[in-house]
């Protein structure tokens, strides 16, 4: 009876079997890797607030190409791969700031779908058969009963898709259609021979990106193409390769320059066909990065969490140059084809970057890229200097090519001179400063406001040189995002701080006194009346009705009570106008308090700081104006609340794996997996690392031992250590520091102690000293 039970159960039963035995394998390879870091990523976090250029699967650190599904294509927040969506609408090559494009769709043809197919092709799917880790992708199309497997270099995706048996195979390419934040127009696709094709197509324009960008591919198959079909209404096409039984093995190079450069882009990096190679190739390239930082102790989840957020610090930003070194300058009345500077072998000295803006990066990537990836800062500065030799100015968020000019200020100033002050960048640096001091200087960059292409008024600047201040109204008018006085002239001064560092490394007094005197204009926008920065007028009256939690009352994305605390280059001139560093430290402290009660965001995504309720909050870890809050606290001399405070937003805001959380509010490519990192480990830098030797703050880390290799071109030293003794979820006060057996009484470390290697040993403690 048992026997003919098993024989009736035939084919599903054996696919039972097979299943299991499959997931006993997975299982076990996961066993046998649980120690690297690539495979403790969590790829599905906050999925559900999901944006065109957050989610990534089979792609490379920095590649042009970032291959994944599209289950929402029309439009940039929510686009892209959204969890909570269960239709496949294609798989695109590119999801980047301000950038997207070549989408392709497996199907199969029958009698039914024949006439429907270049209007009705999306598809159902389950994540029960979907499988993600860093540069891999595999899920299961379930009107087609196709298994479709992702992965890709550099510059070239590669895909592989197993049909069901004797199914008429064909791929759709969807050159015509909206992703994300632009349409792709005037696709074009043409058949070299029967297993080549080369194709277009043209991003059109939008008020970020205001010139249109062409993104060339070129493709190869591993079977040949039996013929290829166009749809004159819906402009897509249609590729088939008839009954063929074997997997449709497809390349897909890329070049924002020419098809000629995809085909070498795709010659270069991947000549072969050899699909898990290049799977684990990838996994391989991810794993070196993300073990940089090695991590012990804390939850499993702890260290999952951890890794993910550290994926996240290393997949945003894309390169547009090909690997000869052509790439796209859209900077000028015409485009242009620029080249970017060989080596003695020929190859590029560095690559050359797509990049929203680096708005907050000062708490970020200054530190963490400066810290374990060097050489990463060191390249995205030379990339940033191609910028201005194309365009006379260092922009702030460019994409195709072109600045965006996302945001306000001058904020890759900052960013650059930290890398100078690490030690990362070393040459022409009296160019590398006249070119930051024509950006905070008439006609620069700080005289834009968001996403101003034509004028240079928005950014208020000269007011801010005349008055001291940006006043709120411009009384010029709306000429761009973000036109917020009191925001715009904290911004201003902190990073005209930064410059005046740079001034002072080259011996420029006359420029290095002037800059520092423009980075107190930060007091002419404080109230000491009511204890708040406050927005001025052009006349120099304060805004009547002054409410310090209203959203967006002349402050970026913020309101009063958080941004009263930017001033990250002069903590202890802001606690003098407070009445001094105590009544700071307990001014600040109350903001906390009632954070707490919102766990420390404006909801759970960028657009849910409108809330009014959330948009009241006093400090915001969901964007970047007080992310920096909880580590203030040691520069007025109470470290107990940095160390309380970041372990409690660490605990409710930034812990757990799960597709409707994360980062609660707007991950920037990047800057929201970097604080978490910092925070977890328990370095941070207030002025962003722009000082002379620059010093990092000590905090709680979460992890009972942090081990960060260090890059030898860059640094003496091979690994810098911390290691947290008797570390716990109780135990977050911090009660004696030695660095190499030496006391530590400053809760502070400098770069030259960390990057010539060494040990730094914290004794943990319930309470606090």
């Amino acid at each position: 009876m048992k026997l003919n039970k098993i024989y009736k159960i035939g084919r599903i039963g054996i696919s039972l079997i097979l299943i299991f035995l499959v997931s006993c394998k997975a299982e076990k390879n996961t066993s046998a890797n649980k120690n690297k870091a690539v495979d403790m990523v969590y790829p599905l976090l906050d999925t559900e607030n999901s944006r065109w250029f957050f989610f990534s699967s089979a792609s490379r650190p920095f590649g042009m190409v970032n291959l994944s599904p599209d289950t929402q294509i029309n439009g940039d927040w929510g686009g892209g791969y959204k969890y909570t969506t269960d239709t496949i609408k294609g798989f695109s090559h590119i999801h980047e700031w301000q950038l997207s494009g070549v989408s392709v769709m497996p199907v199969t043809i029958s009698p039914k779908n024949k006439e429907k197919i270049f209007t009705d092709f999306y598809s159902k799917f389950s994540h029960q058969t979907e499988k993600i880790i860093p540069g891999y992708h595999l899920l299961k199309l379930d009107r087609y009963q196709i298994t479709a497997e992702l992965t890709s270099t550099k510059r070239v995706g590669f895909h592989r898709y197993t049909f069901p048996d004797s199914a008429e195979k064909a791929i759709l390419f969807n050159l015509n259609t909206i992703l994300g934040p632009c349409e792709n127009t005037n696709g074009k696709l043409e058949k070299n021979n029967d297993q080549e094709l080369s194709g277009s197509l043209v991003l059109s324009t939008n008020f970020r990106r205001p010139k249109p960008l062409t993104v060339f591919f070129k493709v190869k198959f591993n079977e040949p193409v039996t013929s290829i079909e166009q749809n004159t209404t819906t402009r897509n096409y249609l590729v088939n390769f008839g009954k063929s039984d074997k997997q449709i093995i497809m390349k897909v190079g890329i070049s924002y320059t020419s098809i000629e450069n995809a085909a070498i882009n795709m010659e270069k990096e991947l000549p072969h066909w050899d699909f898990d190679k290049v799977v684990s190739d990838s996994k391989t390239e991810w794993n070196n990065l993300l073990g940089r930082i090695k991590v012990e102790g804390g939850t499993p989840t702890d260290q999952r969490r951890f890794y993910t957020d550290l994926w996240h610090a290393l997949q945003g930003r894309k390169m547009i140059s090909d690997a000869n070194g052509a790439y796209p300058d859209n900077s000028g009345e015409k485009f242009r084809i620029g080249q970017l500077p060989l080596d003695a072998n020929g190859k590029p000295k560095f690559n050359h970057y797509n990049s929203d803006a680096f708005w907050g990066a000062q708490w970020t990537i200054n530190t963490l890229w400066g810290l374990a990836y060097p050489e990463i800062m060191e390249e995205f500065v030379h990339s940033l200097m191609q910028y201005y030799k194309d365009s006379g100015m260092i922009p702030r968020g460019p994409s195709g090519g072109d600045d965006t000019f996302v945001m306000t200020g001058a904020s890759a100033t900052p960013f650059i001179v930290s890398a100078i002050q690490k030690g990362l960048v070393k040459e022409d640096l009296q160019e590398i400063y006249t070119a930051l001091k024509k950006n905070h200087m008439l006609n620069g960059i700080m005289g834009k406001a968001g996403y101003e292409h034509n004028t240079d008024i928005g950014g208020g600047l000269k007011y801010y040189l005349e008055k001291g201040y940006v006043p709120y109204p411009l009384p010029d008018g709306n000429f761009g995002s973000h036109q917020d006085g009191a925001s715009q002239t904290l911004e201003y001064a902190y990073q005209d701080w930064t410059l005046a560092q740079l001034a002072k490394k080259l011996n420029l007094q006359e420029d290095y006194n002037y800059f520092i005197g423009r980075s107190k204009n930060y007091q002419n926008v404080f109230d000491k009346t009511t204890g708040w920065m406050r927005p001025k007028n052009v006349e120099g009256k304060w805004l009547d009705n002054y409410d310090p939690y209203k959203y967006e009352n002349g402050f970026i994305e913020s309101n009063g009570a958080q941004a009263t605390w930017f001033v990250p280059h002069d903590i202890n001139g802001l606690a003098e106008l407070m009445g001094g560093k105590a009544n700071a430290a307990s001014k600040l402290n109350s903001q906390f308090e009632t954070a707490k009660n919102l766990k420390y965001t404006s909801g759970n995504s960028h657009d849910a700081e409108l809330h009014p309720e959330f948009s009241r909050i006093p400090i915001n870890f969901g964007n970047q104006p007080s992310m920096q809050t909880s580590n203030i606290f040691s520069l007025l001399g109470r470290p107990d609340l940095t160390q309380y405070w970041t372990r409690n937003v660490v605990k409710e805001t930034f812990s757990g794996l799960a597709p409707s959380t994360g980062y609660n509010g707007d991950e920037d490519q990047g800057l929201m997996g970097s604080l978490n990192v910092l925070l977890k480990i328990g370095i941070f830098q207030m002025n962003g690392g722009t000082e002379e030797n620059p010093v990092y703050q000590i905090g709680s880390p979460i992890f009972n031992k942090i081990e960060i290799e260090l890059n030898p071109k860059y640094y003496t030293g091979k690994k810098f250590i911390i290691n947290a003794n008797n570390n716990s979820p109780e135990n977050i006060y911090i009660k004696e520091i030695k660095y190499n057996n030496a006391p530590v009484n400053d809760y502070s470390i400098s770069q030259e102690k960390i990057t010539g290697g060494g040990e730094l040993i914290l004794e943990m403690s319930s309470t606090s000293k």
